[in-house]
């Protein structure tokens, strides 16, 4: 009978090492640099509940998440998981972290930028990731466009300064010059 093994001959791993380099219990995890959810964001994210606002459901007062769709407030996945029940019922996709920053970041995009992120990802300030529970899957903000500008600004106001420029790798030309 033939193997159902994923790691890619030539490499020399078992299965098991191959998912412990590369899988999931090495930590490492590939975003995705597309998503179909994202024009499901909220058109309107300037009135927004405060940060501390605690879970809608159960009342826990941390480790919650805003919904981008309709502006909910639940707890995560390691509390109660109000926020991925939320999704199964509404099917709305897109969450962000529910910290200060939030209120910041409301306030400051334009509402064009705000229309078009809201519903299908979910942020996290904690480490600038994004979620799409549709995907199931992280979001690059840096290959997305719809993202970038909530990167942008994520990333300002957990450092301070804006994010350095993408290293845009050259790619030489296939003339010679004599």
């Amino acid at each position: 009978m033939a193997s159902s093994s994923s790691a890619p001959e030539g490499l020399g791993l078992s299965q098991e090492d191959y998912d412990l380099m590369y899988g999931s219990e090495s930590g490492w995890v590939e975003a995705r640099s597309s998503c179909d959810h994202l024009a499901s964001l909220s058109a309107d994210l300037s009135h927004i509940p405060p940060p501390g606002t605690p879970c809608h459901t159960c009342q826990h007062p941390s480790e919650n998440w805003l919904c981008l769709s309709c502006k909910q407030v639940l707890c995560g996945r390691f509390v109660n998981k109000h926020m991925l029940h939320h999704f199964h019922h509404t099917n709305h996709s897109l969450a962000l972290s529910f910290r200060y920053a939030l209120l910041v970041i409301s306030h400051a995009f334009p509402f064009s930028f705000m229309h078009s992120l809201i519903h299908s990802s979910t942020f996290s300030i904690s480490d600038l990731s994004f979620w799409c529970f549709s995907c199931d899957a992280y979001l690059d903000a840096q290959l997305i466009p719809q993202l970038r500008p909530v990167h942008q600004l994520a990333y300002i106001i957990k450092f301070g300064e804006p994010p350095p420029l993408p290293l845009i790798q050259h790619q030489p030309s296939s003339a010679t010059s004599d």
